[in-house]
């Protein structure tokens, strides 16, 4: 079936031929004001058409479509379609076990789920990502197979939007499609068949498609698959289209073309225009999965973003909204995360923090956003000193998955800057590894934290390491040590402490980062498939491995509630020489976040009188020596503004 790309447009909603609205110019962050969803009609015939094509294709698939904001609209199941899926690398990536590698119990729906929410949360109005995209990213080498090249721009996203999240929402039954970020069953997908879905230039859900079994990623970008999966992702979003202008593909991030998708809607060997209507399906049906859907599940419409009902909407409040921002609320509008004191930091502080990030972003010029010359959209979050929220808002058209990673990325500069965090690692619970392909939930081994600590410490031949918090680490320091090779990329190179080793090292078993919440993962995964009677708590680090009863660790600090990050985009805060707290930032383009973390801290404190700032530069990461290399504190772009052409804007703060 041969069909043409052309732009989806604000001001256009007619669903034409060629798979996309038609209409005026692309959104470029400003249809935040125009309430745009998907309607019940439309969930219906997203699904009927992903339905057909696996009709033609002779496949069976489970189907998932949510909102912008993770709300899960519809899953359905074809019958005979896989009703669980194996996690782990591609056939001939080597022996590879441990973290989730060949776990065999994981329900088909969440992996549908997952890449659904995939793509609605890494694209905006000015990009379009799908789970193949993310694929590309987060693979040990950029691109995946070119050796001697560093990891890839999002190394570890996979582990964000977990749902052990403290920041996440859930679903709550009865009470219909509720303000998000909502959570994700496996965090973010890197398995093509996952699509952003958008109306009018806007993003308003994503589609998931799960039908081969295998819950993986595409290893090569040297040729051009047909998996099915995508295949009958791209037939769903027919008319629901990624405007042609802001697809991945017109995308490039250290001068490498990002991978949209392998096929496109000339590849289908059905009209999605002849799909029959939602309601005459009779090979399958809606499916309720428990946490995420009600029990008698019907197609359910999906939330406006900026409205209310999505949990983001813009800001009001004096310095916030003449800067454009958009803050998180509940189902009441009442904001979420305004800017309040922590421990060592005071609300006026952490105002201050927020609003001149938010100014450096608006600044900044965006890497992966079209059109070229845009300003840069992030989220913002401020922690304290026990990695409590102080503070989280955003610029307009942020992507939605920037709210959790900023968290992440905050609480992960803290932690590795604080005094006494080897004895926190230490006492927590082992992370208890399942047998590949076991039929029940068996135990394979365990990994003992403290183990990283002794690594990390042999490795950086300091004896106090993580102990004495004499080190400050941005989140770009911890990724240099989370790496299978250091430096990064160099082959042959050993790993760093806080990963798996090469040969062992996979993207689905990095190492701490999934470590600390393999255990709480993995009983949300029992609890949805029937195993154990009570889902996770709000919490993914200190969770007790899924045989040993259901408490967290007791009395552990909200450090890592949602888990660490490991690329770049935070710093540590001090007064002097005291760790206060720390600011992570998400959005476009690494360099960026870098950026507005460490720059907008550094004019938070020139505005606030010097009374907070950057870590002083003696005690900072990049003055360790490691094999004769220093990792990276952080790496800011050049004449990175719109407004200037000054360069060099982080040196010598």
């Amino acid at each position: 079936m041969a069909a043409a790309l052309l732009l989806t447009a604000c001001g256009g909603d007619e669903r034409g031929a060629d798979g996309t609205g038609i209409g005026g110019t692309p959104c470029s962050g400003f249809c935040l004001d125009v309430p745009t969803r998907l309607s019940t009609n439309d969930v219906g015939l997203v699904v009927a058409q992903a339905v057909a094509e696996a009709d033609a294709q002779g496949v069976a698939a489970t189907i998932a479509v949510t909102d912008r904001v993770g709300n899960v609209l519809a899953v359905y199941r074809m019958n005979g379609a896989p009703a669980a899926v194996r996690v782990g690398s591609p056939a001939g990536s080597g022996p590879i076990d441990g973290g989730l590698e060949g776990i065999s119990l994981v329900p088909a729906e969440l992996s549908a789920i997952a890449k659904a929410v995939t793509g609605a949360y890494l694209s905006s109005e000015g990009n379009a990502f799908t789970t193949r995209t993310a694929s590309q990213i987060v693979q040990a080498n950029f691109n995946p197979g070119e050796g001697n090249q560093p990891g890839g721009p999002l190394f570890g996203v996979q582990f964000s939007q977990l749902p052990c999240s403290d920041l996440s929402t859930r679903f709550v039954a009865g009470a219909g499609p509720g303000p998000g970020p909502h959570r994700s069953p496996l965090g973010l997908s890197a398995d093509p068949g996952g699509l952003p879905l958008y109306k009018n230039g806007t993003v308003v859900g994503g589609i998931g498609v799960e039908s081969d079994g295998l819950y993986t990623l595409d290893p090569s970008l040297l040729d051009f698959d047909r998996a099915p999966d995508e295949l009958l992702a791209v037939a769903g979003s027919f008319g629901f289209a990624a405007p042609l202008d802001r697809r991945a593909d017109r995308i490039t991030v250290d001068g490498k073309t990002v991978r949209f998708s392998d096929v496109d809607f000339a590849d289908l060997a059905a009209d999605p225009r002849q799909a029959p209507a939602f309601a005459s399906l009779s090979g399958g049906a809606l499916l309720a999965v428990r946490g995420y859907t009600e029990a008698s599940p019907v197609l359910v419409a999906g939330t406006a973003f900026g409205q209310v009902e999505s949990g983001y909407v813009p800001a009001t409040a004096a310095g916030f909204a003449e800067r454009d921002a958009v803050v998180l609320v509940d189902a009441a509008g009442n904001n979420r995360f305004a800017p309040v004191a922590g421990s060592l930091l005071s609300q006026a502080e952490v105002r201050q923090v927020m609003l001149s990030a938010l100014d450096v972003a608006n600044r900044a010029r965006a890497q992966i956003r079209r059109p070229t010359g845009s300003s840069m959209r992030a989220t913002v979050s401020v922690v304290g000193l026990d990695g409590g929220i102080l503070g989280i808002a955003r610029t307009r058209d942020a992507p939605v998955f920037g709210t959790d990673v900023s968290l992440q990325k905050a609480r992960t500069a803290l932690a590795f800057s604080l005094p006494g965090i080897a004895a926190t690692l230490a006492a927590l619970p082992p992370a208890a590894y399942l047998v590949p392909d076991s039929a029940t939930p068996a135990e394979l081994r365990r990994v003992d934290f403290a183990d990283y600590v002794t690594d990390t410490r042999q490795f950086l031949g300091i004896p106090t390491a993580l102990d004495d918090g004499a080190i400050a680490f941005a989140n770009r320091s911890v990724g240099n040590l989370s790496r299978p090779f250091f430096p990064d990329g160099v082959a042959g190179s050993r790993h760093g402490p806080f990963s798996k080793p090469a040969g062992q090292w996979s993207p689905f078993s990095t190492g701490l980062q999934l470590d600390l919440g393999y255990n709480a993962v993995v009983r949300h995964v029992a609890f949805v498939a029937g195993l154990v009677p009570t889902d996770v708590d709000r919490v993914c680090a200190g969770v007790t491995p899924l045989n040993n009863g259901l408490a967290p660790t007791p009395g552990l600090p909200p450090l890592v509630n949602n888990g660490i990050q490991i690329f770049p985009g935070s710093v540590p805060i001090y007064r002097g020489q005291d760790l206060v707290g720390a600011v992570g930032v998400s959005g476009d383009g690494i360099e960026q976040d870098d950026m507005v973390a460490f720059l907008g801290l550094h004019e938070a404190g020139l505005a606030l009188g010097g009374s907070i700032g950057n870590a002083p530069p003696a005690r900072r990461a990049d003055q360790l020596l490691i094999d004769g290399v220093r990792p990276r504190y952080i790496q800011c772009p050049q004449a990175p503004f719109l407004d200037s052409d000054e360069q060099d804007v982080c040196a010598n703060k």
